[in-house]
């Protein structure tokens, strides 16, 4: 078999998909093949919504957690970068005034 094209799915679908699994008439592999999903990311679905829940495990982060620790960690590394360019600019205009 070869690799599958990545693909997207809204939140809406993703859902439906968890709910699906959820009513447990048919198994995530069943559900997973009738959408034609990878049953991996079924699964990844189905624990992402139980931690999103409150369900998942100690310390598992909601996917709004997660949302904002990537945007955080993006916003951190944007500043860093601005703090060495200014530290560069204050050197060489130190240089520029002696």
């Amino acid at each position: 078999m070869g690799k599958r094209k990545r693909r997207s799915f809204t939140p809406e679908f993703k859902a439906e998909a968890v709910r699906l699994c959820q009513v447990g008439d048919r198994t995530v592999g069943q559900i997973a093949k009738d959408l034609d999903l990878t049953e991996t990311a079924l699964r990844e679905w189905v624990k992402r919504a139980k931690v999103d829940a409150g369900e998942g495990p100690a310390g598992a982060l909601t996917t709004a957690e997660r949302e904002e620790l990537t945007r955080l960690r993006r916003e951190n590394k944007r500043l860093q970068m601005e703090r060495e360019i200014l530290k560069k600019a204050a050197a060489f205009f130190a240089k520029e005034t002696t």
